[in-house]
């Protein structure tokens, strides 16, 4: 029988996407916790490069990042795929994954560890990128139609991180008004059952994020 680690801490939400794809495919793991500020020396042998988790380990072989984590799951273990047959549908996926990572979520980021100006002007390229996102749910359940798949995954966070981060900067990003797709594709998300039963403590996740914020901003500050 296959060997599998999953090398994460209890908050990343890329880490939480390997948990959510090997549970989707029922292939059973164990879990290796990691303390970001006390790095095992396993994590770094397994991924010197980035020494960032998710690290999945499947028979003793490491795969890193958090994306390519995903295809290899999904051509490693076929059933329920994430993946489309469909080549162009394949490459919409891709891209949309992709954009969460290099568009969405950093202009999220920036929105949640600045203030005053710098937020507004943050708000408005965060906005500017979830609009695509909205033009691309129209006349669908999920992001690759009707059937939860990798781009949905890739861009799950927004589902639950996103609202503690507007909690915690007191900011508005994600409104149903001006979001409505969007917001409805993040409670039909939300709550299918093997998303629902392992998204972190929400306190724990404000918590955490205001001690970040606190930290980010200070940095920030003025010397």
């Amino acid at each position: 029988m296959a060997e599998v680690k999953l090398f994460r801490t209890w908050s990343s939400p890329f880490a939480l996407r390997i948990v959510w794809a090997l549970k989707l495919k029922g292939v059973p793991y164990e879990t290796i916790y990691e303390d970001l500020s006390n790095k095992s020396p396993l994590l770094l042998q397994y991924n010197p490069i980035h020494k960032k988790v998710p690290v999945l380990v499947h028979n003793g072989k490491p795969i890193a990042e958090s994306l390519v984590i995903l295809e290899y799951i999904d051509e490693t273990w076929k059933e329920n795929p994430l993946l489309p047959e469909d080549p162009l549908e394949r490459a919409a996926a891709r891209f949309w994954a992709k954009f969460g990572d290099e568009k969405v979520v950093p202009s999220i980021w920036e929105s949640f560890t600045n203030e005053g100006k710098e937020q507004e002007e943050a708000i408005v390229k965060a906005k500017e990128n979830l609009k695509y996102l909205e033009e691309e749910l129209k006349g669908k359940k999920f992001f690759g139609g009707e059937k939860l798949g990798l781009a949905d995954i890739a861009l799950g966070l927004l589902a639950h991180y996103e609202s503690v981060f507007e909690e915690v900067a007191g900011m508005k990003l994600l409104t149903e008004e001006e979001f409505p797709l969007l917001s409805a594709w993040k409670l039909t998300f939300a709550d299918a059952p093997i998303i629902k039963d392992n998204w972190p403590s929400r306190d724990k996740l404000v918590a955490k994020f205001q001690a970040t914020r606190e930290d980010q901003l200070l940095k920030k500050a003025p010397k």
